[in-house]
C-alpha cells in the first residue's frame, strides 16, 4: 500500500498506474495506438532531465506491418511474438554527436565545447542519458494509459543499420513494445527488495 503524503503528492490510484500497479507486458490487446498518442508520449518524456539538457534520445517508433516484420527478424526469437504482437515497439537509441545540439538546447553557455574532442565521454553520457529517457518513455506511457514491454535481447549492430541506416551516429539503446497489456500474458509479479536491502541514509 503506497503512503499517503500531506503535500503534492500523487493520489495512491496514479502512483498505482505508473509504479504499484504496472507491469511489462508480453502480449498485447488487438486495440491501436495513435500517431497522436505517440506524439503525446513523446513531448512528455522530453520535459524530464538530461545532463545539460543535451536530449541525446533518437526514437524509431516501429508501427507499419512492415517495419514490424523488420525488427522481429532482428530479435531473439521469444520476442518476436510480443513485437509483432505489440501495437508500437520504439527503439530508443542515442546520439553520439548529441553535442552538435547543444547551442540551442543549452543557450545559457557554451556547452557544445564541453563535450568535444571526447567521443568516449559522449558516448558514455549519451548511453546513460537516453536509459533515462527511456525509462521517462514508459512513465509517460502508463500516464496516457497505456502499458509497456521493455526488452533487450535483439542484435544492435543489426538494428542500427536496419533503422538507423541514415544516421551512421545513431546507436541502439533498448527497445519497448507499447500497448494495452493483455493480463493473460504475465505472471505473478518477481518480489521487490525492501529499503534495507539494497539502501541506506548516510
Amino acid at each position: 500500500m503506497t503512503k499517503q503524503f500531506h503535500d503534492n503528492a500523487l493520489s495512491g490510484e496514479t502512483l498505482d498506474q505508473l509504479f504499484n500497479e504496472a507491469r511489462s507486458y508480453n502480449g498485447w490487446l488487438d486495440k491501436d495506438v495513435s500517431d497522436d498518442r505517440i506524439r503525446a508520449i513523446y513531448d512528455l518524456l522530453k520535459m524530464a532531465p538530461t545532463s545539460a539538457n543535451m536530449q541525446p534520445a533518437r526514437i524509431v517508433w516501429v508501427k507499419s506491418p512492415e517495419a514490424k516484420a523488420k525488427l522481429a527478424e532482428l530479435v531473439m526469437e521469444a520476442n518476436q511474438p510480443k513485437v509483432l504482437g505489440a501495437p508500437v515497439t520504439a527503439i530508443v537509441g542515442y546520439d553520439i554527436d548529441f553535442h552538435e545540439e547543444l547551442p540551442w538546447l543549452f543557450p545559457h553557455t557554451d556547452a557544445k565545447s564541453w563535450f568535444e574532442g571526447d567521443e568516449a565521454g559522449r558516448e558514455q553520457g549519451a548511453f546513460r542519458n537516453s536509459s533515462l529517457q527511456g525509462a521517462y518513455l514508459m512513465l509517460a506511457a502508463r500516464a496516457l494509459g497505456l502499458d509497456c514491454g521493455p526488452m533487450s535481447g535483439f542484435d544492435n549492430a543489426a538494428v542500427d543499420k536496419a533503422f538507423f541506416a541514415d544516421a551512421p551516429r545513431h546507436r541502439s539503446n533498448f527497445i519497448c513494445s507499447i500497448g494495452y497489456g493483455d493480463p493473460a500474458s504475465i505472471f505473478e509479479r518477481s518480489p521487490r527488495p525492501d529499503f534495507d536491502k539494497f539502501n541506506r541514509i548516510a
